[in-house]
């Protein structure tokens, strides 16, 4: 590539559409790695929810291991990992919760079951087996049959993951892959591109 968007957002839009068209299997998902307040780390597959000039938003349970790590330490990071295209997009910054309201828009767009899901599962939470959900999910059930709109639980919602740096991985032959950092000095700064060696 011999010029580079003047902004990581409009690059991995770039990338995620070709990703798309290529027919790629759950495009959306990314690892989210996280560290608790004693430093140690944990990572996990997530599914990116959306993505703006704010950053990139996932939903979780807010009572979940992610979130409590996030609660210690928003500082964060993202690989997205495409092997078909020779593609990977690394975010490094910091996680913060979306408001209420437009996790409830999002919850609103989910399934019945899914939205059923997120009341029954406590989690990250131990349980003795597969009943204690069956159980849950039968109750949940009878307590909103016949309603439609099936609210949003309070333990749960979206987070945006604030980015100050993106870097962009493209496999070459002989290992001499294509990297382009963009990183940012300042929380509002402008975007810095960097070409790195492989």
């Amino acid at each position: 590539m011999t010029s580079s968007p003047p902004d990581p957002f409009a690059r991995f839009q770039e990338w995620f559409d070709a990703v798309v068209a290529a027919g790629v299997a759950e495009p959306t998902a990314m690892v989210l790695a996280t560290a608790d307040g004693a430093g140690r780390p944990s990572a996990r597959a997530v599914l990116l929810k959306g993505v703006d000039r704010r950053g990139f938003r996932f939903f979780t349970n807010y009572a979940s291991a992610k979130a409590a790590d996030l609660a210690a330490n928003p500082a964060c990071a993202l690989v997205f990992l495409w092997p078909a295209l020779a593609r990977q997009v690394r975010v490094g910054g910091h996680a913060q919760p979306i408001s209420p309201e437009e996790s409830a828009a999002y919850f609103a767009t989910r399934s019945r079951g899914s939205r059923l899901g997120a009341w029954a599962s406590r989690q990250s939470e131990v349980i003795s087996d597969r009943r204690v959900l069956d159980d849950r999910l039968a109750e949940l059930e009878a307590r909103f049959a016949g309603v439609d709109d099936i609210p949003l639980p309070p333990f749960w919602g979206g987070y945006v993951v604030v980015p100050d740096s993106v870097e962009f991985w493209e496999g070459r032959r002989d290992r001499l892959h294509d990297r382009h950092l963009y990183r940012r000095s300042a929380p509002e700064g402008p975007w810095v591109v960097e070409r790195l060696s492989p």
